[in-house]
């Protein structure tokens, strides 16, 4: 793209959001930056990524860390750090990209060329996505929603000073159980479109 396009998406679980965020990095042939960011930020410094995807958008283990004269030894908070660092780095040499959570509304920020979103769903078609995912009960759906989600707005609220959801934080808030998950991404494409068009 000759112009710089960066999209952050947060989401809920089984809201679908990480598949959108497929879709618009597939039309826009743009990179997508998931789980695959610790793998590429790691690959860069030449360190073993095996070691630390179990830290990846974790919250900090606040029994186990300290900080002691500004310096963490949370390996959470490292890794979380490391990453809001490298997406600076991409934004700021001009690079086009799609991320998925990791605070990247907050970390990225007064980029004028950053669009945010927010991802929500109702919770029984949540509970359906994930059961048919995971082939578990929607029981079990339920309580795995619960558990991430919490992990997601501990984690995000931890580094950001808006919460987690908060459509303040955000450029647009969308339920896709309302319309699918292909209109709901042909929605945020038009106003990803209307964004460029207007240079804004």
């Amino acid at each position: 793209m000759s112009k710089q396009l960066i999209v952050a998406i947060s989401r809920e679980c089984g809201s679908g959001g990480h598949t959108i965020a497929e879709l618009i990095a597939g039309h826009y042939k743009i990179p997508l930056l998931d789980r695959n960011l610790l793998t590429e930020m790691c690959n860069e410094k030449n360190i073993n990524v095996t070691n630390f995807e179990r830290f990846d958008e974790a919250p900090r283990n606040k029994f186990l860390s300290r900080t002691v004269k500004g310096f963490s030894n949370s390996p959470e908070e490292i890794i979380a750090e490391m990453q809001f660092d490298f997406l600076k780095k991409k934004a700021a040499q001009g690079e086009s990209f799609v991320v998925v959570g990791r605070c990247a509304e907050t970390v990225l920020k007064g980029n004028p060329n950053l669009i945010s979103f927010f991802v929500l769903g109702d919770i029984d078609k949540k509970i359906e996505t994930i059961s048919k995912l995971h082939s578990i009960t929607k029981n079990e759906a339920y309580t795995f929603i619960r558990r991430i989600d919490k992990k997601r707005k501990f984690y995000h609220n931890t580094y950001s000073d808006v919460k987690w959801g908060d459509s303040r934080n955000y450029d647009l808030c969308i339920n896709s159980s309302r319309m699918g998950l292909n209109m709901t991404f042909l929605v945020l494409l038009d106003y990803i479109d209307k964004r460029l068009e207007n240079g804004k």
